[in-house]
């Protein structure tokens, strides 16, 4: 929709927001709307064309370069000029990006541009455009080391979240700013309230878990969008390799040409700090959010694609698991798209939500957003549904236990055996699921006589021989049985970019609020494929070291599956497969082991609404003559994008 300006209504801002004022609540009343509010949302009063566009560069206080001085990140803004003229301080929405000169932001890949006097003109996405005439100031930050910021990159470690938190400081009265990179006159944000939300896709959203994870003060909400709750998610799964490089790899993707010559130190300890073989570091340490998430004192969006076989999903699932014991709020919408950004595949809802949302925690509007669903599910392409709670009300973790062919909710019995082939993965498994294969060995239920959700985070346990000194596991859950789901192994992970456009707020010279559309990219599927892990047996006792395995030895290894949120409808089956390398998403190890599993010793712990009583399953796996099940068109998108890929 067109956003029009509704000019007419700025004298009587004032007085509207001293109206709705008296609507705030206690935990909002820190924030007063600079301009009216009209059915519970902040209107667009403000001129777009007259906004005020700067750049502030901020001390960080780092000094990664080894230039001899602080590092200071570039803060580009754009606000509207009508508050500060009438006395009113404003909020801010900032994103933190690494990608604003290298590779872009969106659907359309947009990066920022300057005129000629290196004052910021167009500015990506459309936060700007949208949110700029409702009163908010919009905040985009060069990441350290990259574009027109100083430093060096980081990859998620502290001086990343530093150089992003750095700037919060700044609107906040705690941190220096200056006029130029190199010095200029000190400036302060004399039009900033203090009140600052986040938000961002991939590394953005990441940088954001980052900086709430510090429990900075200002910093009232973060939308984490596709972002990493602890980088070695992103690289290993329980010691095994999800990639085969390191965060040095990346950081020379984005790292602008300025900064490359003096951050080989740097780029030197992301390479070595990261050992190959998914023993747990320190650099690992230093990125992992979650062991921080007791600090969070600001608010909490979470949107993920349960296909995204990028930032894969244990990232979205540990970091909400680790929130709930803050008390933080928190809400959360989960797609069946990959890594896809929410305007891309549920656009007018996710502009109204995301509005309504800001204006609560930002501007302290009562509207009600944090008292309604906390849950949105795509259940299936284009079909939403809301839950009051995630994991869904009645959720109870069951144990299942396992017999050669079956997943049954009795004690698991009997052994199975398989040889790593690191030529197939999870579609060639899932695809055969009916069909014995030396790769893999399957475990299902009969047909269900009733819909089953699974709802959150399970986990599995296996006990395994080895007939080599080194393993890899790969445990995938299966909905076994025909349906329609969004094409997410496609170029566009579950969407199609149209030749149309739609604009969301307004636009300037420089700066287009019009977007190509989009549509759900859908695909006919034979099974569908909820949730994957991963682990290295030789990890079996901790990631602090890998253990060469003695062959014919028994080991137990847990480690959890992806969080999900899938319902298995009446007349499907619930399958497990357990096999070694998965093909495109999981690193071979150095051998090719035979593995064979005591079953009596193994067991799945999934989170089913109803917990185990709600399977309802035939006595024994019913018979299924050994077919193909039709699977996705396209190659999957996981296996051919590293982290150099990432945004």
């Amino acid at each position: 929709m067109a956003i029009r300006l509704l000019r007419s209504l700025v004298l009587v801002g004032a007085l509207l927001a001293a109206l709705t004022a008296t609507q705030l609540g206690p935990a909002t009343a820190h924030a007063a709307a600079p301009g009216p509010i009209r059915g519970g949302v902040s209107q667009p009063v403000y001129s777009y064309a007259k906004a005020v566009r700067e750049t502030v560069w901020v001390d960080t206080g780092l000094d990664l370069d080894g230039d001899g001085r602080t590092d200071r990140v570039a803060a580009d803004i754009i606000r509207p000029s009508e508050p500060a003229a009438a006395g009113r301080k404003i909020p801010v929405i900032m994103d933190a990006s690494p990608y604003y000169s290298c590779c872009g932001r969106g659907n359309e890949s947009q990066l920022k541009t300057y005129d000629a006097q290196g004052r910021p003109v167009g500015f990506p996405l459309y936060y700007d455009n949208y949110f700029v005439p409702r009163g908010y100031a919009v905040v985009l930050v060069d990441l350290s080391g990259t574009n027109r910021s100083d430093g060096c990159v980081d990859v998620g470690g502290p001086a990343d979240v530093t150089s992003a938190k750095a700037v919060v400081d700044w609107l906040n009265g705690r941190a220096a700013g200056h006029s130029a990179r190199t010095g200029g006159s000190t400036v302060r944000p004399a039009w900033a309230n203090g009140s600052v939300g986040m938000i961002g896709k991939s590394w953005d959203g990441t940088i954001a878990n980052g900086v709430a994870a510090t429990g900075v003060d200002g910093l009232r909400t973060v939308v984490p969008i596709s972002a990493i709750s602890s980088w070695y998610d992103y690289y290993r799964s329980d010691g095994a390799p999800l990639y085969s490089g390191t965060p040095a790899d990346l950081a020379a993707v984005v790292e602008s040409a300025s900064a490359a010559p003096h951050c080989t130190a740097v780029q030197q300890r992301l390479a070595g700090g990261a050992p190959s073989n998914g023993d747990w570091s320190r650099l690992w340490q230093q990125r992992d959010y979650v062991a921080d998430a007791a600090k969070v004192r600001a608010s909490v969006f979470v949107v993920h694609g349960m296909q995204d076989l990028n930032v894969r999903d244990i990232n979205f699932s540990q970091w909400w698991t680790a929130l709930a014991r803050t008390g933080v709020d928190r809400k959360i919408w989960l797609s069946q798209t990959g890594h896809v950004d929410p305007f891309d595949f549920r656009r007018a809802a996710w502009v109204d939500t995301l509005h309504s949302w800001f204006d609560h925690y930002l501007l302290g509007v009562d509207n009600g957003i944090q008292r309604g669903p906390v849950a949105d599910i795509e259940r299936a392409p284009d079909q939403w549904t809301q839950d009051r709670t995630w994991p869904a009300p009645a959720t109870a973790t069951g144990t299942l236990g396992l017999r050669p062919g079956t997943l049954t909710t009795a004690t698991g019995r009997g052994t199975a055996t398989f040889t790593d082939n690191p030529a197939l993965g999870e579609d060639d498994w899932a695809a055969n699921a009916d069909t014995a294969s030396p790769e893999k060995t399957v475990f299902t239920t009969g047909a269900l006589t009733q819909d089953l959700r699974i709802s959150g985070q399970g986990s599995i346990t296996l006990s395994v021989r080895s007939t080599t000194g080194s393993a890899h596991l790969s445990a995938v859950l299966v909905d076994l049985g025909p349906t329609t789901i969004r094409n997410y192994e496609g170029a566009g992970e579950g969407i199609t970019t149209l030749t149309t456009r739609s604009c969301w707020g307004d636009s300037a010279p420089g700066d287009s609020a019009c977007y190509l559309d989009t549509a759900a990219d859908t695909a006919p599927a034979g099974y569908t494929i909820f949730s994957r892990g991963w682990a290295d047996l030789g990890h079996y006792a901790g990631l602090d070291r890998t253990v060469t395995l003695t062959p014919g030895t028994p080991y137990s290894i847990t480690f959890d599956l992806a969080g999900t949120d899938h319902v298995v409808p009446a007349g499907h089956r619930l399958a497990l497969i357990v096999a070694g390398t998965d093909s495109g998403l999981l690193e071979p190890p150095p051998t090719t082991p035979r593995l064979s599993i005591d079953l009596a010793h193994s067991s799945l712990r999934l989170p089913m609404v109803g917990g185990a009583a709600a399977l309802r399953q035939t006595a024994t796996a019913t018979a299924t003559p050994s077919r193909t099940l039709p699977g996705l068109p396209a190659g999957r998108p996981g296996a051919a994008t590293g982290p150099e890929n990432f945004r």
